[in-house]
């Protein structure tokens, strides 16, 4: 009789698991993993600078936060511990343990109930780990540089076609910043400034160069920290006692800003994607920091990577656009333009748009949800990613080069084409 009455009790499900209080439906919530938890990873995770989201991805009631990774324990356990207790708060479940902590990724890349990876690495990493996540059927989030050779980014490109997977390139611009970066460029392209001529860059470009890796000095590793890992498909040297995002020694000029102030370039240049690009030096006294590069595009616009002569708006991740009847400058703090009527005149209903997003998580997650290409995705990233990295071969050689995008080389030179690519350390050869 006990047993019957029991049975026959009516079984109290809140709301919110159904989804009808407003929130979320579990069925409906994205289920993500986060492999690196530095500065970026964390603030992507928990709220900062990188997410523009109160809160950041585990605030978010679409997201449901299933693991986290990372190959130093100290940062693994503190984020373990910190997002388990935002989710034993939020659900009023004490003592809740539904983030799982790893520090091997592929651990978590084999679970089948996460849909989407967060990875915010050292540089080395972003390729190969795109690329083996989306392999293992995850949309994939990235943080730049999207890679640090022309081979492995066109590899990460395309996996992406390959097995369908949706990728956002870090380079939030497009998306964030009251959409000052947006409306430059169709402002810019709807010829307010005549025809476009030269872009200042105000950042030199860069590529994976290590001029001192070899070495037998090293110090005591940290506890807990996975070194061999770290290093993954670097070739093997003892721990040097710093290791962020790089090692000093592995690049020359910038990987780490460039791809945002050349993603805007190139997002308003609009060049033909398969034009060759004549990449061009002039000297710096032998100093590639003090060095420019030129680009010259199919459509006959210059690309000067120093900044516009008397023009501060530009260097916070922004370009100087000159064209023949004005100018426009604009970075993450102001846009500016000469004469001032551009910027006053508004777009008309039949000018040219282009991709609109407000959020670069939102839009990513809402790609995920549509199967639509995110507004940075695989070929947008590695198209920006592939103008740093051949401009910096050139800072390396010092010399004029020609890219074919075609073939994917520089014509009639092999010694530039050598530094296209290097070799992983097994196991990490994809």
């Amino acid at each position: 009789m006990a047993l019957g009455l029991t049975l026959a009790a009516p079984s109290l499900v809140p709301a919110s698991a159904l989804g009808r209080d407003g929130s979320t439906a579990p069925s409906e919530r994205i289920n993500m993993g986060f492999i690196g938890l530095g500065g970026q990873g964390s603030g992507h995770l928990f709220g900062g600078g990188w997410t523009y989201v109160p809160g950041g991805y585990i605030a978010r009631p679409d997201v449901q936060v299933l693991a986290v990774c990372d190959v130093r324990k100290e940062r693994l356990d503190r984020a373990h511990e910190r997002a388990n207790h935002i989710y034993a708060d939020k659900l009023n479940q004490p003592g809740y343990d539904g983030v799982r902590a790893y520090n091997d990724f592929r651990e978590l890349l084999l679970r089948p109930d996460i849909q989407a990876v967060l990875i915010a690495l050292p540089y080395h990493w972003a390729a190969l780990m795109a690329t083996l996540a989306m392999r293992a059927g995850k949309d994939v989030y990235c943080e730049k540089p999207i890679a640090i050779t022309v081979r492995e980014g066109r590899n990460m490109a395309d996996t992406a076609r390959r097995y369908s997977r949706v990728y956002q390139a870090g380079t939030q611009q497009r998306s964030e910043y009251g959409g000052k970066f947006r409306l430059a460029c169709e402002l810019i392209r709807n010829g307010r400034i005549g025809q476009l001529k030269e872009v200042y860059a105000y950042r030199s470009p860069g590529a994976f160069y290590p001029t001192t890796w070899t070495t037998e000095t090293g110090v005591p590793l940290p506890d807990g920290f996975d070194w061999d890992m770290w290093l993954g498909p670097l070739p093997w040297r003892p721990y040097p006692g710093n290791a962020g995002h790089v090692i000093p020694g592995c690049f020359v000029g910038d990987v780490n800003w460039a791809p945002h102030h050349y993603d805007i370039i190139q997002w308003t240049v609009n060049p033909d994607m398969a034009a060759p690009i004549e990449v061009s030096y002039e000297g710096g006294g032998g100093k590639a920091r003090d060095a420019v590069v030129h680009y010259r595009y199919a459509n006959g616009v210059q690309v000067h990577s120093n900044g516009y002569k008397g023009e501060s708006v530009g260097d916070v991740g922004g370009a100087c656009f000159v064209g023949t009847e004005g100018r426009i400058a604009v970075d993450r703090d102001n846009i500016v333009s000469y004469p001032a009527t551009i910027l006053t005149t508004p777009l008309r209903p039949g000018d040219q748009r282009v991709y609109h997003a407000d959020s670069h998580s939102g839009n990513f997650l809402e790609c995920i949800r549509t199967r639509r290409p995110t507004i940075c995705n695989p070929e947008v990233a590695f198209y920006t990613m592939n103008a740093i990295l051949i401009g910096g071969i050139c800072l390396i050689l010092k010399r004029t080069l020609t890219w074919d995008p075609v073939k994917s080389e520089f014509v009639g030179d092999a010694e530039a084409n050598r530094l296209l690519s290097y070799t992983p350390r097994p196991p990490w050869r994809l």
